[in-house]
């Protein structure tokens, strides 16, 4: 009896006008090629990350290099300027 636990990135979604990257991964078990059970986790990736020291905004690429061929591939086609824009903006909002 052979038990595998395997992770895949099972959906991907780009939302708003910043173009967050929302991923739903599924965990599966499966003995002897049978599913046993599938759960799922959630994220959300941004293309900007930014922190303000009290004078002024440091804006920071999200570094994807530890992300999924596919995952990379779409960030890469998604977060043009115009979506990094919008999330300087978003970060910078939420943060006042």
């Amino acid at each position: 009896m052979a038990i595998i636990k395997t992770t895949e990135d099972d959906k991907i979604e780009i939302v708003g006008v910043t173009k967050a990257i929302q991923v739903r991964t599924a965990t599966v078990i499966k003995e002897d090629d049978v599913e046993l059970t599938r759960s799922f986790s959630r994220r959300v990736l941004v293309s900007i990350t930014s922190t303000h020291d009290g004078s002024s905004w440091t804006h920071t690429d999200t570094d994807m290099s530890s992300e999924s061929a596919e995952l990379q591939a779409v960030a890469t086609a998604v977060w043009n300027t115009a979506a990094k824009n919008a999330q300087k903006t978003a970060n910078e909002k939420a943060t006042l």
